[in-house]
């Protein structure tokens, strides 16, 4: 099946070229390889923080006391009574207020100004928020309880889309070097007429001729692949390393061994690509031209 990679080295003269890569291609090849993997491991690491946060904030909610901080022990002393919490603390003001800074500058450390307590608790799976929230309220009528789920909905949202968005990258980026390759193969079929004509004269089938140009295309798409994936890797352990903006962005969440299997298959995967595609092309237009 994969036969026609071991050409012998009479029919790898038969291009007129010298053996090993050249042209544009391989190098289109690797910048596509390049962008795949950059932005497909962006991708991967905003899908792997989505799932943190979406974990963590699962079963996680809060408790607002708008009487401040008067009642907030009998509220934590509620909390840690109810059937199914764990982990309930109070949240200092000093913390609320450096909150409140990011809206209010320096106004949120005035003493006047009324910062309402809150308590942070884990409620276990199955457990009955209703249950909890009545025994709250019998604390602190004017508590209300939030979902942490709840708010963080929209940036879940937000980085799903970002998500999204990486895949389509890498999708267009896969079409776009698929084009690429339409054009390199047909531009050789050009380049080469009269030795086609000739090998056709000999006997040789579209099939033969075929795989003269599949291998050759399939040759500078490996290399590409191989490097454009070596320099991405090379940028991506420089941001780990150095712990920067892609770090910063997903919240220190690295790529798991199944990530990085993946990402390892994007150059296979482009080479595959642009080697049926280049089969495909040429085999068309050499029928084409019959």
């Amino acid at each position: 099946m994969l036969s026609w990679l071991f050409a012998s080295s009479s029919q790898r003269r038969i291009l007129g070229r010298p053996a090993g890569v050249s042209g544009p291609t391989p190098w289109l090849i690797a910048i596509m390889s390049f962008s795949m993997i950059v932005v497909a491991a962006a991708g991967l690491a905003v899908s792997n923080t989505a799932g943190t946060i979406a974990k963590s904030a699962e079963h996680r909610y809060s408790v607002q006391v708008p009487d401040g901080a008067r009642n907030l022990p009998a509220v934590i002393s509620a909390l840690r009574s109810a059937r199914g919490v764990s982990g309930a603390e109070a949240v200092p003001e000093a913390d609320m207020r450096a909150t409140l800074k990011t809206w209010l500058g320096s106004e949120a450390d005035n003493p006047d100004l009324p910062v309402p307590a809150m308590a942070s608790f884990d409620l276990a799976a199955g457990a009955d928020i209703a249950a909890v929230e009545r025994q709250v309220k019998s604390a602190a009528p004017n508590a209300t309880i939030v979902a942490h789920r709840e708010n963080l909905r929209p940036v879940l949202r937000s980085l799903r889309v970002l998500q999204w968005l990486a895949l389509g990258l890498v999708a267009l980026l896969a079409a776009a070097a698929a084009a690429a390759v339409v054009l390199a193969a047909r531009g050789a079929l050009d380049t080469h007429r009269f030795t086609i004509d000739v090998m056709h004269g000999m006997g040789a089938t579209d099939v033969q001729v075929t795989q003269l140009f599949q291998r050759k295309i399939a040759i500078d798409a490996l290399v590409g692949s191989a490097a454009g994936a070596a320099a991405a890797a090379a940028v991506l352990l420089l941001f780990t390393a150095s712990a920067t903006a892609l770090g910063e962005l997903t919240g220190g969440v690295r790529l798991g061994l199944a990530d990085i299997m993946l990402l390892l298959l994007l150059p296979l995967a482009l080479t595959a690509l642009a080697t049926w595609v280049a089969r495909t092309a040429v085999l068309t237009a050499l029928r084409q031209a019959l």
